[in-house]
Order: structure tokens, then C-alpha cells, then sequence
């Protein structure tokens, strides 16, 4: 059984130190429309994040 991610849409934003905690929120409430959320640090800015949408 292969599972395919594809992903939706990704934004650079600012870095917050709450930003994990809309993260996952969404990630909890919406795991059951095949949705997931990812957060990561910004190789050259670590001032920076990308937040990134996927379909699972």
C-alpha cells in the first residue's frame, strides 16, 4: 500500500515563536480531510519559516 503526499501550497512567513501551535491545531482538526500541515525553518533566514500544506 503506497501512501502519496502531494503538496498543496507553501508561503514563507515570518518566524514566531507560537507559529507550532497553529500548526498543529490544524493538523488535528483537519487530519480527517486528508490534510496535513508542516512547519520548517528557512535554510538561509532562520528569521524566516515555510509553511507548507499537503494532501495525504
Amino acid at each position: 500500500m503506497e501512501s502519496k503526499i502531494e503538496i498543496l501550497s507553501t508561503v514563507t512567513v515570518n518566524h514566531s515563536d507560537d507559529l507550532y501551535k497553529i500548526v498543529d491545531l490544524l493538523n488535528r482538526t483537519l487530519k480527517r480531510e486528508d490534510l496535513m500541515f508542516g512547519l520548517a525553518l528557512e535554510q538561509e533566514d532562520k528569521n524566516k519559516c515555510v509553511f507548507t500544506i499537503y494532501r495525504t
